[in-house]
């Protein structure tokens, strides 16, 4: 932690830009969640991937098909539906699976807990971010509880914009710890 943060140049973002505060922020939360050992688990990503290529592919077959309109219409037709289903599909995952949520980790090797899905917020003109760890399979019986850090940004970075990486790891690496010191009781 020590040598890593003196020998990167210092993170600056602009204070009044609320999206580059809380993209900063989770960033950082992913670094430090990784130099814990946990690794990004990127399936979900993938998944997306693969569904966003296939919604190219049907858009450029509608689009290049070698007949023109009137004969095509059927064809037109089924694209523009297999267009909506797989766009659909794809907003299904992420209001279901993903919310709030900007990374999902493997378990640390050897480690028989759970991998860690970490969301945050940041309302809009508010000062207030949430950071929330929870467990990437929740009712797994080696799941911890979710804990959650809620602090103001102002806490964290100068009146330049410049991060206080130390602070900040410190808070976030107190919440893993709290996260894998708290065993579900219920």
């Amino acid at each position: 932690m020590g040598s890593s943060g003196a020998a990167k140049s210092p993170k600056k973002i602009n204070l009044l830009d609320h999206h580059s505060i809380k993209h900063l922020l989770d960033e950082s939360v992913a670094e430090v969640v990784k130099s814990r050992g946990y690794t990004e688990d990127v399936r979900l990503s993938n998944v997306r991937l693969l569904i966003g290529s296939i919604i190219i592919a049907i858009a450029l077959l509608a689009q290049f098909y070698p007949k023109k309109f009137p004969e095509n219409k059927d064809f037109l037709l089924t694209c523009i539906g297999l267009y909506v289903v797989f766009n659909a599909l794809l907003q299904f995952i992420s209001y279901t699976k993903e919310k709030n949520a900007f990374l999902f980790t493997h378990p640390p090797a050897g480690s028989y807990s759970t991998g860690l899905v970490a969301s945050s917020k940041l309302p809009r003109f508010s000062d207030i971010y949430t950071l929330t760890i929870a467990s990437a399979d929740p009712k797994s019986i080696s799941a911890n509880k979710p804990v959650v850090l809620t602090k103001s940004v102002t806490k964290w970075f100068t009146k330049d914009g410049v991060l206080v990486e130390g602070l900040f790891w410190k808070d976030v690496a107190k919440l893993i710890d709290d996260y894998n010191g708290d065993r579900k009781s219920k």
